[in-house]
C-alpha cells in the first residue's frame, strides 16, 4: 500500500470526526432552545399565570436580580456535593480494592454495604442529623450525601479488580510477578474503566444526597439550593424556584461532563469504549 494513500485516508478520517465533533453540542443545544422557545411561546399565547409556570424570560430576570443570593446557595449546596463525591471515590476506592483482594473480608463486609445501599437516606438522615448535632449541620449533609454516592463506587471498583483477564493473570503468575506489580500493572488498568463508570454514577448521586439531605435538614439550618426551593415555594415564589433548579441542574450536568472528560481522556487511548472508530 502506497504510504501517502495511507496518510491521506487518515487525514479524511480526522476531518470526519473533527467534522462531527461538533454535533456532540450542537444538537443537544438546538434542543434546548427549541424546548425554551416552545416553553414561551405557550406560556406567553395561553397568558400561563407566573406563579403556575413562569416564562424563561421571567426566570432568566431572576436568576439576575437574585444573583447574589442564588450564587451563596450554589456554593454551599456545590462544598456540600464536591466533598461527599471526592469522599466516596477515596473511600470508595479504597475499600474495593481491600474487599478484591480478601474474599473472606468481602463475604463478612459486602451485605452491610448492601444494607448502607438499600437504606432509604431520607429515612435515617433525622437521626445523622441528631447524632451530629444542630449546630454542625453541614457535616451532617456531607455524610448524608456521602452515604447515597459510596456504594457505586464500591460496587464498580470491586467489580472491576476482579474482571481482570484469567489469561494474563497466569501470565504474570508464570512469570513470578510480585503482589504489587500484579495490582499495578494488571488489576488496577483493568478496573480503571469501571471505577471511572462508578464515578460518574457518583457524581450525580452525590448531588441527590445534597439535595435531598438539605430537604431533610430543613427550617432554614441549610442555606443552598433545595433549602431556597423550599423557601421560595412556601413563598409562592416560583420563578426564584425555577430559577434555583435551573442551577442545581446546570451544576449537576457540569459535575457529570467532568467525570466523562475525565474518563475519556484516561480511556481514549487504550479501551475500546473510547477508542475513536472510522465508520
Amino acid at each position: 500500500m502506497d504510504p501517502r494513500q495511507g496518510a491521506e485516508d487518515r487525514s479524511t478520517v480526522t476531518r470526519g470526526r473533527s467534522m462531527r465533533l461538533p454535533l456532540n453540542y450542537i444538537l443537544p443545544m438546538t434542543a434546548g432552545f427549541l424546548f425554551l422557545a416552545g416553553w414561551h411561546a405557550i406560556v406567553t399565547v395561553y397568558q400561563v399565570p407566573k406563579f403556575l409556570v413562569p416564562s424563561p424570560v421571567l426566570i432568566v430576570e431572576t436568576m439576575i436580580n437574585d444573583a447574589p443570593a442564588l450564587l451563596r446557595a450554589l456554593r454551599f449546596t456545590a462544598i456540600v456535593t464536591l466533598s461527599a463525591f471526592f469522599l466516596a471515590v477515596v473511600t470508595g476506592i479504597a475499600v474495593g480494592v481491600l474487599l478484591a483482594q480478601n474474599r473472606t473480608l468481602e463475604m463478612t463486609l459486602w451485605p452491610y454495604a448492601v444494607v448502607m445501599q438499600v437504606t432509604p437516606v431520607i429515612a435515617i438522615a433525622p437521626l445523622v442529623i441528631i447524632w451530629v448535632g444542630l449546630d454542625r449541620v453541614w457535616l451532617a449533609l456531607l455524610v448524608l450525601a456521602w452515604l447515597v454516592a459510596f456504594f457505586p463506587m464500591l460496587s464498580n471498583t470491586a467489580l472491576g479488580m476482579k474482571s481482570t483477564d484469567h489469561g494474563l493473570r497466569n501470565v504474570f503468575e508464570l512469570y513470578g510477578a510480585s503482589r504489587w506489580k500484579y495490582f499495578r500493572y494488571l488489576q488496577l488498568p483493568s478496573a480503571l474503566p469501571y471505577i471511572l463508570g462508578g464515578a460518574r454514577i457518583s457524581a450525580g448521586l452525590s448531588v441527590i444526597g445534597a439535595v435531598v439531605a438539605e430537604f431533610q435538614a430543613g427550617t432554614g439550618s441549610a442555606t443552598g439550593l433545595a433549602w431556597t426551593i423550599v423557601e421560595s415555594g412556601s413563598l409562592l415564589n416560583v420563578p426564584r424556584m425555577f430559577a434555583a433548579l435551573f442551577l442545581l441542574s446546570a451544576f449537576g450536568l457540569s459535575i457529570w461532563y467532568l467525570t466523562t472528560f475525565l474518563q475519556r481522556l484516561l480511556l481514549r487511548r487504550w479501551h475500546e469504549s473510547e477508542l475513536q472508530r472510522e465508520n
